[in-house]
């Protein structure tokens, strides 16, 4: 028999004057109760009907606060049975800051034959023979004992210096720039977390959706992730100067080319008004440049730092092209930014991995880089073609899926109230993997929506696979039009 926990004595203080929405409010005291084990693993709350009318409000502020917290792993939500907690207190202890949780992705499932899941670079398509040749010649060269001897903290100064020169020529490096070299993109955004957030609260805005190692870092402590709506024309702008303006935030965060998991792309017009309104709002402009360089098709944009030096870190890395294993990425900014990071980045590990920044360097100043991203253009465009010709061909009707000319993911909102984590599991089953659209949730719940990643399948599968999603998403959504299906989600 289910029953339904009581809520904790002392009720919510929800402010409608506030100018975080209600649902928002809502979600952070549940999330309080949760982290204090008031609220106990695998206890049920009340339906949203029932809580609408204990705290009189709507019931679609309580169905939003719960997606919210389902898209944060701390409720599962079960149709004609209801929501239950799902996380243990003792993992919540340090809170969530500003509503914002570390949230895991979920881990590929070994059944399934067919990834969508991850948004990396094809094994298949590693250079391994070029590889190698870097690997010998790097430690054939005079300088292989200086290379395995303990790494300066900002990097290796050959790579440094080839990083500031490649950014030079594309105009968004100065003679008062400089670069760090981390450990991948994600040790980048942790070190400026570190440096935006050492005096205190901070407001942060990211795009939403997002990917969840942005969410993590910068929602983590002290920070209140604001987030900004993103589509196929990157983020809405509308949104952000209103933010901007009235909530002033220490930091922006964007991806303006293909992002993830949009596949996301700012027009250069609204990359230079972005750029305005940041400055007039004095908020500091993480640029998340990763993806910039996997472009298949359309015309090359500038950076968003080509329109202010000043006002922009960015963030870049091999990973995306070449090969991730290897733990290299950098930030490039203001030399007295660069110079605070530093810092930080000794307090955490000291000393940079200059073995491969020393192969990564002569792979790319071989001219080996620049042969492989010419392959992985041409794959990508194959991969891409066929992800768009497939989700046009076999998902449901009515279903809408963004258009990117380049990178590793799209977004797809599905047609017929289907719940995309819901139907995970028996996609998995089916031998595909993909990652539903809550997973990448700041604000709002994406309960519709998924994150197709084709970077790691060749075309044929990509077809194989989506013929396997579209029947799983028409069975699913056959069972939301059901009548006892509507009469199960009526007791929700």
């Amino acid at each position: 028999m289910l029953w339904t926990v009581p809520l904790p004595d002392s009720p919510p203080r929800l402010d409608s004057h506030s100018t975080e929405p209600i649902y928002r409010q809502l979600g952070l005291w549940l999330r309080e109760q949760i982290s204090l084990g008031r609220l106990r693993r695998g206890e049920r709350l009340p339906a949203t009907r029932e809580l609408a009318e204990r705290l009189n409000l709507n019931r679609a502020t309580i169905a939003s606060a719960y997606a919210l917290l389902e898209a944060e792993g701390l409720l599962a939500g079960h149709v004609g049975k209801g929501s239950f907690v799902a996380g243990f207190p003792e993992e919540r202890a340090n809170g969530w800051g500003a509503m914002a949780r570390p949230v895991a992705v979920p881990a590929t499932t070994g059944g399934a034959a067919i990834h969508f899941d991850s948004s990396r670079p094809s094994e298949d398509l590693f250079p391994l023979d070029e590889f190698r040749a870097c690997c010998e010649e790097m430690l054939a060269g005079d300088g292989a004992t200086r290379v395995l001897q303990l790494g300066a903290p900002q990097g290796m100064p050959a790579l440094r210096e080839y990083l500031l020169g490649e950014a030079t020529a594309q105009g968004v490096a100065g003679p008062h720039d400089d670069v760090l070299v981390t450990s991948g993109c994600q040790q980048a955004m942790d070190l400026i977390e570190r440096l935006i957030t050492a005096d205190g609260e901070a407001r942060i805005a990211v795009e939403d959706p997002v990917y969840p190692g942005v969410r993590n870092v910068f929602g983590r402590g002290r920070a209140r992730l604001l987030g900004v709506p993103t589509a196929e024309d990157g983020m809405d702008l509308n949104v952000l100067e209103d933010i901007l303006d009235r909530q002033r935030p220490k930091l922006l965060v964007v991806t303006p080319s293909f992002q993830n998991p949009t596949g996301g792309t700012l027009s250069e017009p609204a990359r230079r008004s972005l750029v305005s309104m940041a400055q007039r709002a004095g908020t500091l402009i993480i640029e998340n440049g990763i993806y910039a360089d996997l472009r298949y098709s359309g015309t090359p944009l500038q950076p968003v730092r080509a329109f202010g030096r000043e006002a922009v870190l960015q963030l870049g890395s091999f990973s995306k092209l070449a090969f991730p294993g290897l733990r290299v990425g950098w930030v490039l900014g203001p030399r007295t930014v660069i110079a605070r990071l530093t810092q930080i980045r000794q307090w955490c590990d000291l000393h940079s991995d200059q073995l491969s920044q020393a192969v990564l360097l002569r792979f790319a100043q071989s001219g080996r880089l620049q042969r492989h991203r010419e392959k992985m253009l041409q794959h990508g465009a194959l991969r891409l073609g066929a992800m768009l010709a497939a989700c046009a061909s076999h998902l449901p009707q009515g279903s809408r899926w963004t258009r990117p000319e380049g990178g590793m993911s799209l977004w797809v909102e599905l047609a017929g109230a289907v719940d995309s984590a819901l139907a995970l599991e028996d996609a998995q089953r089916a031998g595909v993997s993909y990652l539903p659209g809550r997973t990448f949730a700041v604000d709002r719940p994406a309960t519709s929506a998924l994150r197709l990643s084709f970077a790691g399948e060749p075309p044929a599968r990509i077809e194989e696979g989506l013929r396997i999603l579209g029947r799983v998403f028409r069975e699913h959504a056959d069972r939301r039009l059901s009548p006892v299906a509507e009469a199960e989600t009526a007791v929700v």
